[in-house]
C-alpha cells in the first residue's frame, strides 16, 4: 500500500462512523507507525478567538474554527499557503503551496508570508496498519487533493464536489442518499 500523504481520504457509504460521515480528510502524515489527518468539511461554527484570534486577518474564509478530528480534541493544527518551497521557523510545506502553520505564534512572528490559514481543532488518527485496513474493507476512497481543498469557501459541498471531479461512476457516488433505506 502506497502512504496516503498529501492526498484526500474521501469517507465512502459504507463508512458507518458518525465521526466520519461524509467526511473528506486531508493527510498530514502516513507511515508505518499510522497516519494523521485532518477532515476539511466540518466547521464548528465558532470563531477564532483567544490565542488563534491573530490568525482572523489570515483566515480562510469562512474565518472560524474547523472539527479536523475526534483525536486530541485540546490540540489546534494550522494548514495554509505560501510561496515557500522549503520548511522554515513555523512552516512545513506539504503539497504546491500548502503546508502546516505553527498556530502557536502570531502569523507577523513566522518566518514565511502566510495567508488562506484555516485552523482546526483536534485531528484524525490511526495506529499501524489501521489506515490500511480501513482502505482495503472500501471505507476509504484515496484520491488526489488539490491546494483548493484545503481552503475551499463552500466546505460543506466539498464532498461531492471531489467525488464529482473523480468521473466515471464514482462521480455517482456525488448523488448518493443520507438513507438508502429511504429510497
Amino acid at each position: 500500500m502506497e502512504w496516503t500523504r498529501g492526498r484526500l481520504l474521501v469517507a465512502l457509504p459504507a463508512l458507518r462512523d458518525s465521526n466520519f460521515n461524509r467526511t473528506v480528510l486531508l493527510m498530514l502524515q502516513h507511515d508505518e507507525q499510522g497516519a494523521v489527518g485532518v477532515i476539511l468539511n466540518r466547521p464548528s461554527g465558532l470563531d477564532l478567538v483567544g490565542n488563534l484570534a491573530a490568525w482572523e486577518r489570515v483566515a480562510a474564509p469562512p474565518a472560524e474554527v474547523f472539527w479536523g478530528g475526534p483525536v486530541a480534541k485540546g490540540v489546534a493544527i494550522g494548514l495554509g499557503r505560501s510561496a515557500l518551497v522549503g520548511p522554515t521557523d513555523g512552516w512545513v510545506p506539504l503539497f504546491g503551496d500548502l503546508g502546516t502553520v505553527e498556530l502557536g505564534r502570531r502569523p507577523d512572528e513566522l518566518a514565511v508570508d502566510v495567508r488562506h490559514v484555516r485552523v482546526f481543532v483536534g485531528y484524525s488518527g490511526w495506529g499501524s496498519g489501521q489506515l490500511e485496513g480501513e482502505i482495503e474493507s472500501g471505507a476509504w476512497l484515496v484520491v488526489d487533493a488539490d491546494p483548493d481543498d484545503a481552503d475551499t469557501g463552500a466546505p460543506l459541498d466539498l464532498w461531492a464536489a471531489v467525488l464529482r471531479r473523480q468521473g466515471g461512476t464514482t462521480a455517482w457516488l456525488a448523488r448518493f442518499p443520507d438513507d438508502p433505506s429511504l429510497n
